[in-house]
C-alpha cells in the first residue's frame, strides 16, 4: 500500500478547498500533505528516515559460548534486510514506515504468514487506522482501502510506536506540533502573497509641486520606467525639485523574516534534528564544526532511541520463543553512520592492531580489502610484557665452561 493516494475529505476556504485537518493558532490545517510542502519538514523527515532506512536492518545469533554471527539462514533475515514484500526494498520498506512514525507517531504493516512462517510484511498508511482494545485485551486494528475493511489483530500486525509509550499509538507530531507548523504555513503564505502582488516599490520620486498631467506622465516613462533590477547601475537623472527618497526594509517585512527563520528552528525542536543538518545556518557559532562530530551527536541524541525503539518492537512481535531460546536478536548495524574520516580510521586501526584487539584481515574486510595470507593471528607488540620478565629470552644462554 505504499505510495497510495487518499481521497481525503476537503472543507471550503475563502481562497478553496482544503484537505480536512487539525488547525492551528494561525488558522491553517496541518495535515500529512500540507506540512511536506514546508521545506524544513520535508528535510528533516528526510533526513530521520532516509538515514535508518539506509542502514542494514541485521538478524544476529548469539551461541551458547557467547559468539555472536550474522543468522542469514534465518527466514526474518531477507525479509528485514532485502527486502520485506514483493514491491518494495529494505530501503523503500523502512523509509515509509520511519516517516509514518515522524509525522503520525505509529509504523504500522501487515504481517501475511504461510504455514505459521512470516513471508511478507505489507506497510499501511497510520492515517488510515484506528486501534482499540478489546475486553479480552486483544488490540484491534481497523482501516478501509479501496471499499474494502481490513480487521487485523495484534498477532497479525506489526505496530511500531513512536514517543509516548501508549500501546494503542505513539504521539503524534502532526497533532503536537501543529501550531509551529499552521504558524510556518501561514508565514509562507504571507510572503507568496507579497511576490504575487509585487513587491514593494524600492523608493519614491518627490516632487516640490504638483505635476500637470503631461508632467505626471513624463515623470511616469522616464524616470519610473528606468527604476528597477533591470537598471540597475544606470544613472538617474532627476530635475526641476525632483528628489529621490530610497525605501529600507520596513519593521514588517523584517519581522516576517525573522519568523520565517525562527519556524525553521521550531520544526528541528520538534523533531530533534539539528538546524545545520538541514542546511539552516543561521546560527552556527556555537555549533561542531566537524562533519563527524555533527553525525555523532544526532546519532547519539535523536536515532539512537529511534533504532533502539524499531528493533525492540521487532524483536518482541516477530521472534518466536524458540527464535529467543536459540540466541536470535535484530539491530541496525551502524558501523556506517559511524565511519569516520581516513585520519580517523587509520588511529583507529592502528591502535586495534598494536594492542591486539584487531588483526589484519579484520581491517581489510572493514575496508573491502582482499584478505592476506596469515591475516587472522592477531599481534602484540614484543614491549608489552611486565617490567619483570624484561630481557628474557633475548640473551644467547651462557657457554658452558667444562664443556669440550
Amino acid at each position: 500500500m505504499a505510495g497510495i493516494v487518499v481521497r481525503a475529505l476537503t472543507i471550503r476556504e475563502p481562497d478553496g478547498w482544503y484537505p480536512v485537518g487539525q488547525a492551528g493558532d494561525a488558522g491553517e490545517h496541518v495535515t500529512g500533505d500540507s506540512v511536506f510542502s514546508q521545506s524544513a519538514v520535508w528535510a528533516c523527515v528526510n533526513l530521520l528516515s532516509g538515514t535508518q532506512s539506509s542502514l542494514p536492518l541485521m538478524v544476529y545469533r548469539t551461541s551458547a559460548n557467547g559468539e555472536r554471527s550474522v543468522a542469514s539462514d534465518h527466514t526474518l533475515y531477507r525479509l528485514l534486510h532485502d527486502s520485506p514484500n514483493y514491491d518494495q526494498t529494505a530501503v523503500d520498506f523502512w523509509d515509509f514506515i520511519c516517516a509514518s512514525i515522524e509525522l503520525w507517531g505509529n509504523g504500522y504493516a501487515r504481517i501475511v504468514r504461510e504455514g505459521g512462517r512470516i513471508v511478507s510484511m505489507v506497510p499501511i498508511r497510520p492515517d488510515l487506522v484506528s486501534v482499540r482494545r478489546l475486553a479480552n485485551g486483544t488490540i484491534e486494528y481497523r482501516w478501509s482501502y479501496e471499499g474494502r475493511a481490513f480487521v487485523e489483530t495484534d498477532q497479525t500486525m506489526l505496530h511500531i510506536r513512536g514517543p509516548g509509550g501508549d500501546p494503542l499509538g505513539g504521539m503524534s507530531t502532526l497533532h503536537f506540533g501543529r501550531h509551529a507548523f499552521s504558524l510556518a504555513r501561514a508565514t509562507d503564505k504571507a510572503a507568496g502573497k507579497t511576490f504575487k502582488n509585487g513587491l514593494r516599490p524600492s523608493g519614491a520620486l518627490k516632487f516640490d509641486k504638483w505635476l500637470t498631467d503631461p508632467q505626471r506622465d513624463i515623470a511616469r516613462k522616464e524616470l519610473a520606467d528606468k527604476i528597477g533590477a533591470d537598471n540597475a547601475g544606470t544613472p538617474l537623472i532627476l530635475e526641476g525639485g525632483t528628489d529621490w527618497l530610497p525605501f529600507s526594509i520596513n519593521p514588517e517585512d523584517a519581522q516576517m523574516l525573522e519568523t520565517r527563520a525562527f519556524s525553521v528552528e521550531e520544526i528541528c525542536r520538534f523533531f530533534g534534528v539539528p538546524p545545520v543538518m538541514i542546511g539552516h545556518t543561521s546560527k552556527t557559532t556555537s555549533w561542531p564544526t566537524g562533519v563527524e562530530q555533527q553525525g555523532l551527536i544526532l546519532q547519539k541524541f535523536t536515532l539512537r532511541r529511534r533504532l533502539k525503539r524499531i528493533e525492540q518492537a521487532l524483536e518482541k512481535q516477530l521472534l518466536t520463543p524458540a527464535d529467543r531460546a536459540a540466541g536470535i536478536t535484530i539491530e541496525f548495524n551502524i558501523e556506517g553512520l559511524l565511519r569516520a574520516d581516513s585520519a580517523g580510521r587509520a588511529a583507529f586501526y592502528a591502535s586495534g592492531l598494536a594492542n591486539g584487539w584487531l588483526n589484519i584481515n579484520q581491517v581489510c574486510k572493514w575496508e573491502n580489502l582482499p584478505p592476506v595470507e596469515g591475516g587472522d593471528v592477531n599481534r602484540v607488540q614484543m614491549q608489552n610484557v611486565p617490567i619483570t620478565e624484561a630481557g628474557k629470552g633475548l640473551l644467547p644462554p651462557p657457554a658452558n665452561e667444562d664443556a669440550p
